[in-house]
């Protein structure tokens, strides 16, 4: 008589081993997640719920319908013009430079028509807003990532390049980079706190011999944003020089040799041997970099509690202040839902993308 597969050792022994992993992640992962989409179909408000169960009402769409939707609402070139131009630009010129170096590729004109979509349409409307706090945040977060993603990318590649040799100092200096990564958000803000001081503060102490005044780096609404996002640069960095050292160790030396014999120089060595060697490194930081950061909610937090205004109030912040201030339990869930969708559309584009190209 023949054993069934599912009763066959091998089976077994598979799922004693994943069954720890099940049991933790099913209710505390799994069911919270569904939980909170059909919490989001509902008018839902945190301290009346609590004392009568029966006070939530089952309203389905609407709570999607503020936060998408308005009245009036129409098309506007004007709106966020150097912003949308700097993202339409840069994703028309990284696609002429893909189709260049590697031919024409249906994921790659996807990801661009995607890109265009978001810069040119959706970030050109403008109108009454239902919720107009919402896509302020929104904008927000999109402006954090934009600034924080690239600059860590390119720095931490630069820096793991400088750094990829054998030797004393470049090894203390890895782990200088790295060091700050194991700091926690709470630590690394208040470090940053007392550095953007405006009277005792590091960066204030080093303009008086000058006699420039600091500026008011985390309550100009100007400055506040770029304050936090340079924060963020220094505390990410680390991690993302790791990756890429990891990477660069992997490429032959042999290759880097021929290179240089050919007359390489240092840029052409960067665009046409390094990067194309490490290439899934680079989309593997990226990709982590922008689902990281699009949660940013710490720094915004405990730096400058979302002001001056809402100019530093970011996705997460607002989940939190609609749930746990206006305890909207209802509207946070469907904040929180579309920011998993959001992610987890990006997330697939990218590696579908990525497998095309290996194929």
């Amino acid at each position: 008589m023949r054993s069934s597969p599912w009763m066959s050792h091998n089976t077994l022994s598979g799922w004693a081993f994943i069954l720890p992993y099940l049991i933790a992640f099913v209710p505390l992962l799994l069911w919270p997640f569904f939980r909170g989409i059909w919490i989001s179909f509902h008018d839902w408000n945190l301290l009346a719920v609590t004392f009568n169960p029966s006070a939530k009402v089952f309203i389905g769409l609407e709570n999607y319908v503020n936060l998408l939707w308005g009245d009036n609402l129409s098309w506007s070139l004007t709106q966020f013009p150097i912003f949308r131009l700097i993202v339409t630009g840069g994703a028309l010129y990284f696609y002429w430079r893909a189709v260049q170096a590697a031919g024409f590729n249906r994921g790659r004109l996807i990801t661009l028509l995607a890109v265009l979509f978001v810069s040119v349409v959706l970030l050109g409307l403008t109108g009454d807003w239902y919720d107009p706090r919402f896509w302020t945040v929104v904008r927000n977060t999109v402006v954090f990532v934009a600034i924080v993603v690239p600059a860590t990318t390119l720095l931490a590649l630069l820096l793991a390049i400088a750094l990829n040799r054998p030797g004393r100092w470049a090894a203390t200096m890895r782990s200088l980079f790295f060091f700050s990564q194991i700091l926690s958000v709470t630590v690394v803000t208040l470090i940053w706190q007392l550095m953007y001081g405006v009277r005792n503060g590091f960066i204030a102490n080093l303009l008086a011999p000058f006699n420039i005044a600091s500026p008011n780096w985390l309550t100009d609404d100007s400055l506040a944003m770029g304050a936090i996002a340079f924060t963020t640069i220094w505390w990410s960095v680390g991690f993302a020089l790791i990756l890429f050292l990891a990477g660069l160790q992997q490429i032959p030396g042999d290759r880097l040799e021929a290179a240089t014999l050919d007359g390489a120089t240092g840029w052409r060595k960067l665009f046409y041997i390094i990067i194309p060697s490490i290439i899934r490194t680079v989309q593997f930081v990226m990709i982590m970099q922008i689902v990281l950061h699009f949660q940013v909610f710490g720094q915004s937090q405990l730096m400058t509690q979302g002001g001056p205004g809402d100019s530093t109030n970011v996705w997460v912040r607002y989940i939190y202040q609609s749930a746990f201030r206006d305890s909207e339990i209802g509207y946070a869930s469907a904040m929180a839902t579309l920011l998993f969708a959001f992610m987890l559309i990006f997330s697939v584009i990218q590696f579908w993308v990525t497998k095309r190209q290996e194929s």
